[in-house]
């Protein structure tokens, strides 16, 4: 994997910013004047550079071009057709995937990915094992469902909102940890993640346990129905001859 940086361009709109509020509340007809809004831009520059960091990105390293290889000389089997085993196993070949099981699949490893790049860039015990079973419950819930992709309905909301919304908190949290510095704004929007991530926790594992309610169920009818049957067959209890 290979990382691409991509610069941030808040910090060049809050200059702008400055500027404009400078020219409407300001004043601009001295150089002195001139001199301390540049040095008032470079100082919300350099603040914004901390708020709203560069971000890298994992690039996918290119695959090399497979190597061409020399045809086999054909064998005698071949020559003379294929046998009745090499049929079947032809005929047994796995389809591949289809695009909604591929993109699950392609997601699953993209969030697993970031959540352990965060793991390792978060220093704080508690959050690291919130993120930990973060990351256990997507990745069971993202395999259940390319497993058995009539489930995908199940997970749309999980999907469309709740994962990348936490990645979102997660990731807004990681910058401002990595600011080092403490003040209202930054430390009260910390508290509020650490206090709503046990909740997500807890709703990642729900959402991973409601998709075997269907199962649990079917199991639940099979289970009455064999007691009833074991009971009228008279086979309810283990029968032991009467002791001596």
């Amino acid at each position: 994997m290979s990382y691409q940086k991509k610069k941030s361009v808040l910090p060049i709109y809050l200059i702008g910013v400055v500027w404009l509020l400078w020219a409407l509340f300001g004043s601009l007809t001295r150089p002195t004047q001139y001199i301390l809004a540049a040095l008032t831009s470079l100082a919300v520059y350099y603040l914004g550079k901390i708020l709203f960091p560069d971000r890298a990105y994992q690039m996918p390293d290119p695959q090399p071009a497979p190597a061409q290889s020399q045809p086999a000389e054909p064998s005698p089997q071949t020559q003379t057709g294929q046998t009745q085993g090499d049929k079947t196993q032809d005929s047994q070949t796995q389809p591949a995937p289809s695009g909604e099981v591929a993109a699950l699949l392609q997601e699953r490893d993209r969030a697993l990915s970031e959540l352990r790049r965060l793991n390792d860039a978060i220093d704080d015990p508690k959050i690291s094992s919130q993120i930990l079973r973060l990351e256990h419950a997507a990745g069971q819930i993202l395999s259940q469902v390319s497993q058995e992709p009539d489930k995908l309905p199940q997970i749309r909301t999980f999907l469309q909102y709740y994962l990348p919304t936490t990645l979102k908190l997660l990731n807004a949290y990681d910058r401002m940890d990595e600011a080092g510095i403490s003040g209202v704004n930054i430390d009260g929007t910390k508290g509020k993640i650490e206090e709503i991530l046990e909740r997500i926790c807890l709703a990642f594992e729900r959402q991973l346990d409601a998709l075997y309610g269907a199962e649990a169920l079917d199991i639940s009818t099979d289970i009455t129905v064999m007691e009833q049957m074991l009971a009228q067959e008279g086979l309810a209890g283990p029968q032991f001859p009467p002791k001596t």
